[in-house]
């Protein structure tokens, strides 16, 4: 996106802002003049089809870590707003599950890792049921792996700033709370837990309870897999059925994209393609 284009989001992204959280502004991530975030977000925005106004967007960031010498990438959920007008109705399935999938299918349906930072039962819930493996989650079995480990100690150690906590902020290693989490530019986010709205399911409710220190401003920092399996829960519980039609025309044009148009230009050898040269014969 050209300079204009990117004021232009970033506006319409502080126009949902400002109707999410009226009492304070908040100055980390995609709001951040100094840290040009926009270049490593992948940004949902949803607009209001009667006046074309922003009404909701999720910010995905993305962070490159280094595990056992390899580079690798973790979607971060990020920052997601709603505008109080147009909650409860059923945009969650697309900032929550939609980008997430369809970047699965753009990755050739190799697992990905995610990371989350929250406070609120139901987005800790949601993340829990709908992604793999994740930890912390109050599920029976849910225990973190020696890649969760490495993965959230490597978060917490460098990158901190995506989700705006600061560096006087703890963090215990053994549940995956980061302890006075709201010191690094997402002071106006913090909920006291009556505020924080609640899960379906009574369990998530009482493990938020349990594990985080609501007065002080504790976060859960989850860490999970998207999969196949995840990406089959998704489509079969999440995604609404009158949707389900123009999900599938999206994915069929990115499989197709990312699968069959490599392997028709591989097989062509009278053209170049990337590094690809063609046949001198």
């Amino acid at each position: 996106m050209n300079e204009r284009d990117v004021a232009g989001l970033r506006h319409d992204l502080r126009k949902v802002a400002l109707r999410s959280v009226p009492d304070g502004e908040l100055d980390y991530g995609v709001f951040s003049e100094k840290d040009d975030a926009l270049n490593r977000t992948i940004v949902t925005l949803v607009y209001r089809v009667s006046d074309g106004e922003p009404v909701a967007f999720n910010a995905l960031p993305v962070i490159q870590l280094t595990l056992s010498g390899k580079s690798v990438e973790v979607l971060h959920l990020g920052l997601v707003m709603i505008d109080p007008a147009v909650r409860s109705q059923g945009l969650s399935w697309v900032l929550y599950g939609l980008t997430c999938f369809l970047l699965f299918l753009r990755n050739q349906l190799r697992p990905l890792w995610i990371s989350n930072v929250t406070q609120v039962p139901a987005v800790a819930g949601m993340v829990a049921e709908t992604f793999s493996n994740v930890f912390p989650a109050p599920t029976r079995g849910a225990r973190r792996s020696l890649h969760q480990q490495l993965i959230a100690t490597a978060i917490m150690g460098s990158h901190r700033h995506v989700f705006g906590v600061g560096l006087d902020a703890g963090f215990d290693a053994d549940r995956f709370v980061i302890t006075d989490a709201y010191t690094g530019g997402s002071d106006n986010l913090k909920k006291t837990f009556d505020a924080a709205p609640k899960h379906r399911k009574a369990e998530y409710n009482d493990f938020c309870a349990v594990e985080l220190n609501y007065d002080r401003g504790d976060d859960l920092l989850q860490i999970g897999q998207l999969d196949l399996n995840a990406a089959q829960r998704y489509l079969l519980e999440t995604v609404p059925r009158n949707a389900l039609g123009r999900l599938s025309v999206a994915s069929f044009v990115i499989l197709v994209q990312r699968l069959v148009l490599p392997a028709l230009h591989w097989a062509d050898g009278r053209k170049h393609w990337g590094i690809l040269r063609p046949s001198n014969r």
